[in-house]
């Protein structure tokens, strides 16, 4: 999936610290980028069931993300509480 320029703008926007499109770098914009496109890819899988390079793409970003999670909620347990919410995430 390719994301336009103007959907992650949309996202960072969003999600992201500071409210700004260039927030590319904050977790929380990271890992609202990352739900969008796990998102998607689960989409996809539901109708293409054998595609094994989609899954595998599919476990390695559910990885990252609670990777950046987990640090979140190390850093500041708030901040993960916020973003759990705002993008319904179980836990």
């Amino acid at each position: 999936m390719h994301l336009t320029t103007e959907k992650k703008q949309e996202i960072f926007e969003a999600h992201g610290r500071a409210k700004s499109k260039t927030d590319t770098g904050s977790a929380e914009s990271q890992i609202a980028l990352f739900t969008e496109r796990i998102n998607h890819i689960t989409s996809h899988l539901k109708s293409n069931k054998k595609d094994f390079s989609a899954e595998l793409n599919l476990v390695k970003l559910v990885g990252k993300r609670r990777s950046l999670l987990n640090y979140l909620q190390r850093k500041d347990v708030f901040r993960y509480r916020d973003i759990i919410k705002e993008l319904e995430l179980r836990k």
